[in-house]
């Protein structure tokens, strides 16, 4: 049997190592060891399958929902979770199919008003009864659509339209760093128990936790490495092999995903690069430090705490890239 280690299988799939990662460690696929391999690798049934959750996702099925059609030999199991989907998706359709057609109108009452000279009441019953007028949208769907016809839908309605610009304040910070294979999950296990151990929530509620990959993964590199930083009191002591730091503070783009959806930083990226107000601010540093960008584990703190099991929190990043304002 052919095997893909998990560098090729990002790249032959376009999915980030953490991806792939978090599909294995919620059981939606899995990995293997070769005696004469140092690293994980996958079969060619596994690239199958997670070839069909790539496309499952692009249809905006949830993971949950992948895992039940996945492991769910029964074909009505998928039939159910496909008829939920489309009842969501036509609602969704209608309501945006209604409020274009209702900008449609106020278009053509407003390019009459600018032809003849006249000011619009947008609160004239004229105006408001337009809505009124309005019967409700059918979807139409064609027979026959493409896989780059699907890629194109995605990609449009992956248009970013909640970034925030945050500006994060100074802070002491406990810093861990660890190089190696999954190191993430390294550096998290090893902050969350000393964290608990401490009991920082009690001592500081309001702790964050942020992480970014240090260095960054590269072909060059047998592993890459992550850093985490959780916010803590000035004066706090911490245990080894935590260090302590000192944060600056600074202005980033945010955007909030759910994991494992890190593809969505190349949104976040398009939306500085396009943004009138704001562009980059990045460290000089480059890959060393992931440009200065952030990964801030919302809620980490509290769930720590609370030693929920996994898979009980929501599993939310907030995506930070540094800024600046543009000047002329």
């Amino acid at each position: 049997m052919e095997y893909t280690n998990i560098t090729q299988a990002t790249k032959k799939l376009g999915l980030s190592t953490r991806a792939l990662r978090y599909y294995e460690q919620v059981g939606l696929i899995k990995s293997e060891r070769t005696n004469d391999y140092a690293y994980r690798v996958y079969s060619e049934e596994t690239l199958t399958r997670i070839r069909q959750i790539i496309v499952l996702r692009k249809l905006r099925i949830p993971l949950k929902s992948i895992s039940e059609i996945l492991t769910n030999k029964d074909a009505k199991k998928a039939l159910d979770i496909f008829m939920k989907n489309i009842s969501e998706i036509d609602t969704e359709i209608n309501a945006l199919s209604t409020i274009r057609d209702i900008l449609r109108r106020l278009t053509d009452k407003l390019s009459e008003s600018v032809h003849l000279g006249k000011k619009l009441d947008f609160l004239s019953d004229d105006i408001i009864g337009i809505a009124d007028t309005l019967t409700a949208p059918k979807p139409k769907i064609k027979e026959e659509i493409t896989m780059s016809e699907l890629n194109q839908a995605n990609e449009n309605l992956s248009k970013l339209k909640d970034v925030r610009i945050v500006h994060l304040p100074p802070s002491t910070v406990a810093s861990f760093h660890y190089i190696g294979e999954n190191p993430e999950e390294t550096v998290s296990d090893v902050v969350a128990k000393i964290m608990k151990d401490i009991n920082l929530y009690d001592i500081k509620p309001d702790a964050k936790m942020f992480g970014f990959n240090h260095p960054n993964p590269s072909k060059d590199r047998q592993y890459h490495g992550y850093e985490v930083w959780i916010t803590i009191p000035d004066e706090l002591d911490i245990p080894e092999p935590l260090v302590k730091k000192q944060y600056k503070g600074g202005l980033y783009a945010v955007h909030t995903i759910t994991i494992p959806n890190f593809h969505e930083w190349g949104d976040l990226d398009a939306w500085v690069h396009e943004s009138e107000k704001y562009t980059f601010d990045l460290s000089p540093e480059g890959d060393e430090v992931m440009c200065g960008c952030l990964e801030e584990h919302l809620n980490w703190v509290y769930h720590n705490h609370l030693g929920l099991p996994e898979g009980i929190s929501e599993n939310q990043l907030d995506l930070h890239i540094p800024v600046k304002f543009k000047t002329n």
